[in-house]
């Protein structure tokens, strides 16, 4: 059919998976060498089942050949009408419980019914085209009644051939040039003297007017109406049903009333045999098509007879069908079993399914002689033709897929590999809306998660551009169904995986953050006290790598507003909180650069936000070398920005928590001690504050002083040189500090070079300073020694200050020119320096002892002597 054209959200993927596992196999249908326009010859045979009160019964049989008139040919053959004598006589097995359950199986308020598309066909499917409607006279002949006395089953089956004789071939009326509205208001009034008939007991006139109209539906002569006149006819059919069912359901009230899950053992003899009747006037009709559906109409009355009548009429139903030449009819001759199969045996898939195999092997008549001259006669196209089998196609899908969750998801498994490779998203959403409407009742999506997993899959593999995916409107209503947390999470995690893999490009589409963060978000909320730190990590990376793809471009304050939200969202991922930081710090660092020279104060406001940001942010993270890290980072940028007071609360904020850093840490899963990560912090700290200016509310170098008070006051390991190590790298701070010009600045920041510009008293703090930390790096020499190690200890941590001395120091001045000398005979006293690295500072004090101004270190030069442990 054209795709083109509109059709209810069935999916196609039905097709699939009926060819796959529901093909009709080869074998001969299972009604012997029934063919519904083959002669019927007919066996009556009387059998005693009951009396009704105050009849009397009898065992006869008679029979009679007439060959050329298969009506009259009853009595003698096994035509439908001694079958349904036979099977009800006959002894049936009885069912097992489950079986029984299914028999009387109805369909649920999941099932989409045919009352709701009926208003659509009508509407769609109309015409300007005059129409006619053939009926016969509405005066009926009554049949000769059997003569009295008389109960043989011949006379009853001749008295209904001569009313059915009777009723097929009364006078003929034509109503032509109808309108469309006149139509349906005849067919109305068809329904209606349908009811009256049968409220006033002419039974026989009821069923002539549901065969006359029956009749009309192999009339096509206005064929872009025919899926309208089906439905206004078969409304006729749905009341004669009814009608059928309600008389032999009243007549089981006797002695007492069925149960719903009646079987036919709860029905009385007087039921069974008026049942009886109806199928045997009803199998008299002579022409296909009205028999057809009229049987099919009282369907549902089989349950009276017996058990199997129904799954044994369904087959041979199918099997008529096929002797419908107009592929049209037929189509809707199918449908209209198929919706009355459903309301009795929803269950029975393979009458479904054979009924569907039937229709696909029709449409090459669609290309035979007879249907393209009626197309062109009534000037019609075949694409607009083939429309007018959707309904019908689309009711047969719908009841094939009708509660299949491991059919059904099969296919569409399969089907939408298909649909990703050569259609669109608009297929592709139509898809898995339709997976949707399918999964969801009874939460059939819970045993599918492995296939509702590979179609997202397979979606993934053929679309990678994010913007088209998600908008699909059912994609995310789609992740829905996955509501088993580990699931959901492995589905979200591939989801991410793919986009990190092919979004090349940064992006500030709303459709993909608000899609990305809902995904991200369901990562991270699985996230409890139980998940392991691999899991954790894992996931942090790939929300980050979601982070690092989303951009706005020179609109900061809208990137500034993501990381906001992204921070609410992502609050249990610390790796998370800490790529936000650093994404703010760019953010603000990339401001200054784009900005500098306009908009001053609105920039600085940005940047001031920005630091509030990471001021409010580090706080939550639970390791402590993170959160000095990124006081220290965030004081840098906020520094570079001249944010002179956010840089100084990050400092103090830094030196402030350097007491909480415990004496061993976790890395790798083992226990290490702090130290080495610690004094690392340290030096990079010392080095930002050579051109942190001080604050004028706080004294000079209160931040030197406060984080040397913390190395002070700081508890560190037994046997450790880490404090005194950070003493000695402290003086080549402090004697930077002392040039009149500083050997790094930052643009726009006045330095303490510039505020105090060489002041005596300036330096003289900063000589004061030095002094203290000198006098504790030697006391704490002086500690040393007595064991190998500990000497060893002595003799690198003297040669480091002698190291800092050489290239900080005035070694013009004797008592510090002696120090060096004395810090250079202790490194060297046990002879555990390192020879190599001894021999080459020597010859760099020689070398620099040869320039103008360095001349005084010839003679310190000469008092250096090489010693190697003897």
């Amino acid at each position: 059919m054209n795709p083109h054209h509109h059709s209810s959200p069935v999916c196609l993927s039905v097709y699939l998976w009926c060819n796959q596992r529901c093909r009709p196999e080869a074998a001969p249908v299972e009604f012997g060498d029934y063919h519904p326009l083959k002669p019927i010859m007919v066996t009556d045979t009387k059998t005693r089942r009951g009396t009704r009160k105050g009849s009397t019964s009898s065992s006869s049989s008679s029979s009679s050949s007439v060959p050329p008139d298969p009506l009259s040919s009853m009595l003698d053959g096994t035509d439908p009408l001694s079958m349904f004598a036979a099977a009800s006589a006959s002894e049936t097995p009885v069912m097992s419980h489950s079986r029984k359950e299914k028999e009387e199986e109805v369909v649920g308020p999941d099932f989409e019914p045919w009352s709701a598309k009926r208003g659509e066909i009508l509407a769609r499917f109309t015409t300007t085209e005059k129409l006619s409607i053939v009926t016969n006279s509405p005066v009926f002949s009554v049949g000769k009644a059997p003569s009295p006395g008389s109960s043989a089953v011949s006379e009853k089956v001749r008295t209904r051939l001569e009313e059915l004789d009777d009723l097929e071939e009364g006078s003929q009326r034509e109503l032509l040039n109808l309108s469309q509205q006149d139509y349906a208001n005849r067919i109305e009034e068809l329904n209606q003297s349908l009811k009256e008939a049968w409220a006033s007991d002419q039974k026989v006139k009821a069923l002539k007017i549901v065969i006359q109209c029956s009749k009309l539906l192999s009339d096509t002569s206005v064929i872009q109406f025919y899926p309208s006149k089906f439905v206004l006819i078969t409304d006729i059919l749905d009341t004669f049903g009814r009608l059928v069912y309600d008389r032999i359901w009243t007549m089981c009230l006797d002695p007492r009333p069925l149960p719903d899950s009646f079987t036919a053992e709860d029905v009385n003899d007087t039921a069974k045999e008026t049942c009886l009747n109806w199928f045997f006037k009803i199998a008299s009709i002579r022409e296909l098509l009205p028999r057809l559906y009229v049987e099919a109409a009282i369907l549902k009355c089989n349950r009276f007879l017996n058990r199997s009548g129904i799954q044994e009429t369904l087959p041979r139903l199918t099997a008529m069908i096929r002797g419908i030449g107009d592929p049209l009819v037929a189509a809707y001759a199918r449908a209209y079993l198929c919706r009355v199969g459903m309301e009795v045996a929803p269950h029975r898939k393979d009458s479904l399914n054979r009924n569907f195999f039937d229709l696909l092997s029709t449409f090459k008549q669609i290309s035979g002689d007879s249907v393209q001259k009626q197309l062109v006669v009534q000037r019609v196209e075949v694409p607009e033709y083939l429309t007018l089998y959707s309904p019908a196609i689309n009711w047969i899908l719908q009841c094939i897929a009708y509660r299949a969750p491991e059919d059904y998801i099969n296919c569409a498994e399969i089907w939408v590999e298909f649909t990703c490779r050569h259609f669109t998203k608009r297929e592709i959403n139509t898809v898995l809306a339709d997976i949707i409407k399918h999964m969801t009742p009874d939460r059939a999506f819970e045993d599918a998660y492995p296939q509702l997993q590979s179609v997202i899959r397979k979606i993934l593999t053929y679309v990678h551009d994010f913007s088209v995916l998600f908008s699909m409107e059912r994609f995310l209503p789609f992740l829905d169904m996955f509501q088993k947390d580990s699931v959901r999470v492995e589905v979200c995690r591939s989801i991410m995986e793919v986009f990190i893999k092919h979004q090349v490009e940064l992006t500030k589409d709303p459709v993909i953050l608000n899609a990305m963060l809902h995904i991200c978000k369901t990562m991270h909320d699985s996230v409890n006290a139980l998940t392991l730190e691999d899991e954790k990590r894992s996931l942090s990376l790939l929300i980050i790598g979601f982070i690092r793809m989303v951009s706005f471009g020179r609109d900061f304050e809208q990137q500034l507003s993501f990381c906001v939200e992204a921070r609410a969202t992502f609050c249990n991922l610390e790796p998370v909180l800490v790529q936000l930081i650093h994404t703010v710090n760019q953010l603000a660092m990339e401001t200054r650069r784009v900005m500098r020279g306009s908009h001053s104060r609105k920039t600085a406001a940005f940047v001031r936000a920005c630091a509030a940001y990471s001021y409010i942010t580090i706080p939550s993270l639970s390791s402590i070398f993170t959160r000095l890290s990124l006081y220290l980072l965030s004081g840098q940028v906020a520094l570079a920005n001249q944010c002179l007071s956010q840089a100084d609360a990050f400092l103090k904020a830094a030196v402030s928590i350097l007491p909480e850093v415990p004496r061993s840490i976790s890395v790798e899963g083992k226990l290490r001690s702090s130290e080495s990560f610690l004094l690392d912090f340290i030096n990079n700290f010392l080095a930002t504050l050579l051109v942190v200016p001080d604050h004028p509310e706080h004294g000079v170098l209160y931040l030197v002083r406060g984080l040397l008070n913390m190395v002070q006051d700081y508890t560190w390991e037994d046997n450790s040189d880490a404090k005194v190590r950070v003493y000695v790298s402290a003086l080549p701070l402090l004697a930077a500090m002392s040039q009149e010009t500083y050997i790094y600045s930052i643009s726009k920041v006045d330095s303490n070079e510039t505020l105090y510009g060489g002041d005596p008293k300036f330096l003289s703090e900063l000589n004061r300073l030095c002094e203290t930390l000198i006098g504790q790096i030697l006391d704490h020499l002086k500690t040393l020694g007595g064991d190998e190690h500990s000497t060893r200890r002595q003799g690198t941590l003297a040669f480091s200050l002698f190291g800092v001395l050489l290239a900080h120091g005035d070694l013009r001045n004797n008592k510090l020119s002696q120090l060096a000398v004395n810090l250079w005979n202790l490194s060297h006293k046990h002879g555990y320096c390192d020879t190599r690295v001894s021999v080459r500072t020597l010859e760099y004090i020689k070398h620099q002892a040869q320039q103008p101004d360095m001349t005084h270190l010839s003679d310190t030069a000469q008092r250096l002597a090489l010693q190697s442990r003897t």
